[in-house]
Order: C-alpha cells, then structure tokens, then sequence
C-alpha cells in the first residue's frame, strides 16, 4: 500500500513539473497592436511584443524582429491582437510601380493541366475566334508573371491574376473578356 501511495505522489509531481514547464515555455512574439491595411508601411507603434505559448505549428516573428519589420509593408490587412507571422509582411506590393494585375478566366483546355504557383512566368495568347479562322500572322502574345490561381468550382474554370507591365495591362484584359486566350507556362528554370 505504501508503494502505491509513493507512486501515485511520484507520478503526481512528475504530472505538475511537465504542466508548470508548458505553461512557463513562452517565447517573445511580435503582436498587431493597430489595424493594418493590406500595403500600408508597418510603423513603430503598430507592432508589440508579447510573450505566449507557441504551439509547434505556428510560425510567429520573434519579438527581436521589431525594429526589423518597421518600415515594411502589409501583405495583407492585419487585425490588432493577431499574432504576426512572415508571410504577412513584405518589402514590396504587387503590383509594383509600372505594373498591373489582371485577372483571366480559363477553362481546362486553356491553360496547362501542371499547377501553376506564384512566380511562373507565362504567354498569355490570342487564339482564333468562334469560326476557327487560323491566319498566317503571328499571335498576339502578352508575357506575364503569376501571382495568385484560384478555381471556381460553379463554372470549373480557373482564374489566373497575372502581373504585366501597365501599358499592355488594358490590351490583355480586352483580350481575356473575350475569351479567346490561352495561358503558356515557359520553362521554369531560370
């Protein structure tokens, strides 16, 4: 009997000291103090440390990070109270300066089957209209870089936001409402 009250008293203490190490396992995090918007510069003020219980999953800016991250920009709109993580900070918005983003609905047999991830460089291409007329010019091809791909599952096509330069940005959008576009993805070694 007296063994059992000494494992139980064992087993007790070693169940205390794993909870009081948990819960005294914190780190120093970086926390929205002020609501960002999604491009706004990151100041002095809109960022706190805190120390929290991370779980293993998340991915958190250290709290020395701060006077790093002062000056960057939002890549999305952050909410005060949320902890901060890499991703959603950036040195430079997109589009950039002399860019623009458009964005192109695709059906299956307009683009390739192989996913397409931020960064891709690809040919947007005009292809014949209705009647299927094939001429001996040259198509129309815009160079664009991927930013973003989402499906709509209602219609089954695909949405491409693409990055080109401002000044063929309205030629690529007339032509993508059209309809009669590809999507080519060129090599991705650079």
């Amino acid at each position: 009997m007296f063994a059992v009250c000494a494992a139980l008293v064992a087993a007790g203490a070693l169940g205390t000291a794993f909870a009081f190490t948990s819960v005294n396992d914190t780190h120093e995090v970086l926390v929205v103090a002020n609501d960002i918007k999604r491009g706004e510069t990151i100041d002095a003020g809109d960022l706190a440390v805190v120390r929290v219980s991370v779980d293993p999953a998340l991915t958190p800016v250290p709290g020395s990070q701060k006077a790093q991250l002062e000056g960057s920009r939002a890549a999305v709109d952050l909410w005060a109270g949320t902890l901060l993580t890499e991703q959603a900070v950036t040195d430079s918005l997109v589009p950039g300066q002399g860019e623009s983003l458009v964005g192109i609905s695709l059906t299956p047999a307009q683009m390739p089957s192989e996913p397409l991830y931020s960064g891709d460089i690809v040919r947007i291409v005009t292809t014949p209209g209705d009647q299927g007329e094939v001429t001996d010019k040259e198509p129309v091809t815009i160079e664009a870089t991927v930013v973003g791909v989402s499906r709509v599952e209602e219609t089954g096509e695909t949405v491409v936001d693409v990055s080109v330069p401002e000044r063929e940005a309205a030629d690529l959008a007339a032509r993508a409402a059209t309809g009669r576009v590809a999507l080519v993805l060129d090599a991705r070694e650079r």
